[in-house]
């Protein structure tokens, strides 16, 4: 594999969220300048970047390693989008550009037909397209980049369940869309809050203190009642 120079952080980064490396693993800056077909500055670079953003820790005497998070640092993550999600959402309504509202928009439609067809592998796709543009769409560089790396740490440390009523899933998507369209932030950080809180029963952590074992989070949310969502 030959990537550019400036794409091995991002190449190391997806192979970790894939489990190319396992947890707590060596990288050493040899094997992974072969792998990615470039010399051993940039990946000394990229490394350094990932030991900022909690990918990769560096160890006395083993070097650079895939980071070991622990259950308590995994559900942190969780909490974390829980605050900022519903905040970029508020933002994106007082700063979005008709660019990001059509695409938002078209996912939406997409995602609602996906769902009625039963498309799981695209949904799951357009979700995560869905998300990353209403982080764009906030206005802040610095809160799009943090909602970037949760949702990159996020699918690392979690297994995710597709939606088992995804019709309704992104009827939720079209309402925060349509709050976002109308400029009220207060409504799309609650519909957003909603969404995600709902979503939690969803995921499943990937590692745990019995090894192999996974668990489900709970959801303390009463499941959202759409209709009120529309007035």
């Amino acid at each position: 594999m030959r990537i550019p120079a400036h794409s091995v952080c991002t190449a190391i980064r997806d192979d970790i969220v894939a489990g190319v490396y396992e947890r707590g693993s060596r990288l050493t800056e040899e094997l992974l300048a072969r792998r990615y077909g470039v010399s051993r500055v940039p990946v000394r670079e990229a490394l350094r970047t990932l030991e900022a953003e909690g990918f990769v820790v560096t160890r006395r005497h083993a070097g650079a390693c895939v980071a070991e998070p622990t259950e308590q640092e995994a559900a942190d993550l969780l909490e974390m989008r829980g605050l900022l999600e519903p905040l970029g959402a508020s933002r994106a309504a007082q700063r979005r550009t008709e660019a990001h509202l059509k695409v938002l928009r078209g996912l939406v439609r997409l995602g609602q037909e996906r769902a009625r067809r039963g498309n799981s592998e695209d949904l799951r796709s357009l979700g995560a397209w869905f998300h990353e543009t209403l982080a764009q769409a906030c206005g802040s560089p610095a809160l799009t980049s943090m909602l970037t790396q949760l949702r990159h740490k996020i699918a690392w440390m979690y297994a995710v369940e597709a939606p088992a009523e995804p019709v309704e899933y992104w009827t939720e998507h079209g309402a925060i869309v349509d709050a976002v369209a109308r400029g009220d932030s207060e409504r799309a950080r609650a519909i957003t809050a909603l969404h995600t809180e709902r979503s939690l029963s969803a995921h499943r952590l990937r590692f745990g203190s019995g090894g192999e074992r996974t668990e489900r989070v709970r959801n303390s949310q009463h499941p959202v009642n759409m209709p009120s969502l529309r007035h």
